[in-house]
């Protein structure tokens, strides 16, 4: 790595009137890569640069914080998505490149914990997910983002843990990573316009809403609802989904957020990525 000092003359040069020095500057400094960034950024905040530059340094910082964002998703997908947190912080990076992982943990560690403490031995699975849903819905008051619903935060779940709400998808990773923590056999279901969980033990499976405070019901609703779409039924939409479905599917509705938003670029930038993550 260069020194600051001469991070700082690199960036000087930024607005060389030759257009092969600038050009060669920037390339040099997206050599540099990811850790070049804390720098760049303490020179865009520097009052003597040019709007010209500072335009370029933003353009600089975003590409590689996007260079780093998709080169560790498709590591994560190609490793078989095996950590579903993970996969959903690297998802909260593209918006938040600092998030830190070890504050997710630290947060979902805290809602397990209170689960923890009001579970008992011996309970029935039905038992098991009412006392999870009390302390999710009624304790730390998880609830289903009605009034902002294409949010681009509802995707994001540092956002989702901070403000207790989120759209299906996002309050169903919560409730999944803690489930799966306290040992409850809880997947997420990939339903058409709809993502759910179910409770799939060797005995016993029903499935529950996160979106509408824990709802449990069955597999006659699940065909029922299908019913009511005009779709045929699929073993896909009773059984657990991977990882990686749940993370695709949270790529996809921040996808349309940002198409609901207007922010085109953004859209093309998470298309790559998610075209990535269907081959």
């Amino acid at each position: 790595m260069l020194s600051s000092n001469e991070i700082k003359a690199l960036v000087t040069l930024l607005d060389d009137d030759d257009f092969e020095v600038s050009y060669l500057v920037e390339k040099q400094i997206r050599e540099l890569g990811y850790d070049v960034i804390p720098h760049l950024e303490q020179h865009w905040e520097e009052s003597g640069l040019n709007n010209n530059i500072q335009k370029k340094l933003e353009e600089l910082i975003h590409e590689l914080q996007y260079d780093n964002f998709s080169t560790g998703f498709i590591k994560w997908y190609q490793g078989g998505g095996l950590d579903l947190l993970e996969g959903m912080w690297l998802l909260c990076r593209y918006i938040y490149p600092e998030v830190d992982i070890q504050k997710l943990k630290t947060d979902i560690n805290q809602i397990y914990f209170s689960a923890w403490l009001k579970m008992r031995d011996e309970l029935h699975p039905n038992d098991s997910i009412r006392i999870l849903n009390a302390v999710f819905f009624d304790e730390y008051k998880f609830s289903g983002n009605t009034k902002n619903f294409h949010s681009p935060a509802n995707s994001m779940l540092n956002q989702v843990l901070e403000t207790r709400k989120g759209n299906p998808i996002s309050l169903c990773v919560v409730y999944i990573l803690v489930a799966q923590k306290l040992g409850l056999p809880v997947y997420g279901v990939n339903l058409p316009s709809l993502f759910i969980l179910t409770y799939d033990s060797e005995h016993v499976q029903f499935y529950i809403n996160p979106f509408n405070k824990g709802l449990l019901f069955s597999k006659k609703d699940i065909d029922q609802y299908l019913k009511q779409m005009n779709l045929e039924p699929k073993e896909m939409f009773y059984k657990p989904c991977t990882n990686i479905e749940i993370v695709r599917r949270s790529l996809l509705n921040l996808i349309v957020s940002f198409q609901k938003n207007g922010e085109n670029e953004k859209v093309i930038e998470l298309n790559k990525i998610y075209d990535t993550l269907n081959s």
